[in-house]
């Protein structure tokens, strides 16, 4: 008689698992998944609360109260969003067509270094994507003032003009400049719009470029009806990042753009902490922040109509 082996004991003949206690434990296993991932959520779900959506709660009812003597009296009206929407219009105008030109180039430029790095780079597409992340770990400000280095009046961009004999005197308009608001967000965010796109480009299959390219398909023919259309993904979350960063932004205006091109990042900033207005500082907020949101949902409506329109 033929020893059984432990391991195979509970195998039937026709190689199914034979043993109920092994089913009833993984029965009972996936009745309480679900359970057990709401389990392992709720410290992060418990920690957004407290620290994000709570006080987000608090600053909208805030918004609708009313600052006298630098004293807050709850009057819930609606005067603080009036003020934000007559005083500060061209301010909000403005901070969106900058938050949307910055966007816009950073796209452009972070798709072609993606691309690059994911189909043309070889086996070194692993050290440019390092290079690329390294400049994360340059600094928010030392980015800042090494643009003021490059772009000031007597920076190296100015000394090289004139040195060619390109300008007789600096240009002006390289710093304290809408100008130097652009360069310098879309330097500081072209590695955060480098992922997502990226990992976006890594999920498509080769297999597919190959099919359109055997069945007749140009190289811009592929990029349009493969790589485009499968990378919509990454294109509007590095889309969303780079408009939303610069929309809140006020350090990079309050540096680099001078006292003309005052965005209402900057103006939310002097309310919370110069004038300790906070009611008027919260209609600011909310009000830009529903601005983005009809934007960002208008461009994803665009963005998946120009991708099925080929």
């Amino acid at each position: 008689m033929s020893e059984v082996h432990p391991l195979t004991a509970g195998i039937s003949a026709s190689g199914t698992d034979a043993r109920p206690g092994i089913r009833a434990w993984i029965m009972l296993f996936r009745r309480f998944l679900p359970g057990l991932r709401a389990w392992m959520l709720a410290p992060s779900l418990l920690v957004v609360s407290a620290l994000f959506l709570l006080p987000m709660a608090w600053f909208f009812v805030l918004s609708f109260w009313r600052l006298r003597s630098y004293r807050l009296y709850p009057d819930f009206s609606f005067r603080n969003y009036a003020v934000a929407w007559t005083e500060y219009l061209d301010a909000a105008v403005f901070t969106l067509w900058m938050s949307l030109t910055v966007a816009a180039i950073t796209l452009v430029i972070a798709y072609a270094m993606a691309f690059f790095i994911r189909f043309r780079a070889g086996r070194f597409s692993g050290a440019v994507l390092l290079i690329t992340l390294a400049t994360l770990f340059g600094g928010y400000l030392v980015k800042i003032y090494a643009w003021k280095t490059i772009l000031g009046s007597t920076g190296i961009l100015n000394q090289f003009l004139l040195g060619t004999g390109l300008v007789s005197e600096p240009v002006s308009w390289l710093l304290y400049s809408p100008f130097a608001i652009i360069i310098s967000l879309t330097h500081f965010l072209l590695p955060f719009a480098v992922l997502p796109i990226y990992a976006s480009l890594r999920r498509i299959d080769e297999r597919h470029i190959e099919a359109a390219r055997d069945l007749g398909a140009s190289n811009h023919r592929a990029f349009r009806d493969i790589i485009l259309p499968q990378s919509e993904s990454g294109i509007f979350v590095a889309f969303t990042i780079a408009f939303l960063v610069t929309a809140g932004d006020y350090v990079t205006p309050t540096l680099v753009g001078g006292s003309s091109t005052f965005m209402v990042g900057t103006f939310i900033q002097s309310q919370f902490v110069n004038r300790m207005n906070t009611p008027l500082g919260s209609a600011l907020s909310f009000g830009m922040l529903a601005s983005c949101l009809v934007i960002l949902l208008i461009a994803r409506a665009l963005l998946r109509a120009c991708l099925r329109v080929r």
